[in-house]
């Protein structure tokens, strides 16, 4: 997903809702363990309702694909409190050009969201040295723009899009349990 643009017109790191570092830091450590363990890293999204995360991989043929199968994801996640979109990627800096894994993020109904990163090196092994610490790399657009909080919704309607999405596969009528 290298040809997504964040714009960082500021030194300023912004103060970032708690619930919405707390994502965008999880996204970033499970790219980062799958990419340890050698694996691919499909760009996903995890997206916080109630007390309960879900993640969810959006394979493409072009970054442009799997950021709009992300931005619908989302835009579609009635009662969701918060969400990060995480990919693999580089930024331009002072220093030249930088691998890093991005996640991008924002909360129902504000402006604008964050992106954040691990930035990271390879070896000559193939192996990954990531930073300790995830850099703030701008300002990113926010799909949950247009949503309410999901206190804002009732108990019922947030189980009804989540727990029957996840109990049943609607195509089939087979529920998680194969039945």
């Amino acid at each position: 997903m290298a040809d997504r643009t964040v714009e960082n017109s500021s030194e300023e790191v912004p103060e970032i809702p708690e619930m919405l570092e707390n994502v965008l830091l999880f996204a970033l450590d499970e790219a980062k363990e799958k990419m340890e363990e050698g694996a691919e890293l499909v760009p996903f999204t995890t997206l916080v309702v109630k007390e309960n995360l879900f993640i969810e991989s959006h394979p493409g043929d072009s970054s442009e694909e799997c950021y709009n199968l992300a931005q619908h994801t989302v835009e579609g996640a009635r009662g969701a409190d918060a969400y990060a979109f995480c990919y693999d990627g580089y930024v331009e800096t002072d220093d030249g050009t930088k691998d890093v894994i991005i996640a991008e993020g924002g909360v129902p109904g504000a402006e604008d969201g964050y992106a954040v990163g691990y930035l990271y090196t390879v070896d000559d092994e193939g192996g990954y040295a990531f930073e300790e610490e995830a850099a703030y790399i701008g300002e990113a657009p926010n799909f949950m723009v247009k949503l309410k909080s999901g206190v804002d919704y009732g108990e019922d309607e947030i189980d009804e899009k989540y727990l029957t999405e996840v109990d049943e596969d609607p195509s089939t009528g087979i529920d998680a349990d194969g039945e």
